[in-house]
């Protein structure tokens, strides 16, 4: 019986190690993502909005980027920011029959 409980101790514990390598993989995938830069097309794709919304969201500084050779780049997390930033689950509804 002693012997049952050890083997299941040690696959708790070998359960527990891989849980935190897997954690450890996905968060450092999601932050190499943000890094990431894409071209202005992706983000057109990416958000469904046409290339003078995108171009307005530069002029008006509300989205960082780079140029070069007439093509712009942006960063992942520069296009997240914007995404949070235009949260709407905390603004207060302009709906009149929602109070």
């Amino acid at each position: 019986m002693k012997e049952l409980f050890d083997l299941v101790q040690s696959m708790l514990e070998e359960v527990r190690i891989l849980k935190k390598e897997v954690k450890y993989v996905k968060t450092s995938r999601v932050d190499d993502f943000k890094d990431t830069w894409v071209d202005g097309q992706e983000v057109l794709q990416m958000l469904h909005i046409s290339s003078r919304t995108l171009q307005r969201l530069r002029d008006c500084d509300i989205i960082p980027y780079s140029r070069i050779n007439g093509k712009y780049y942006y960063k992942m997390s520069d296009v997240e920011s914007v995404l949070e930033k235009n949260y709407s689950l905390n603004k207060k509804s302009k709906c009149r029959g929602c109070k």
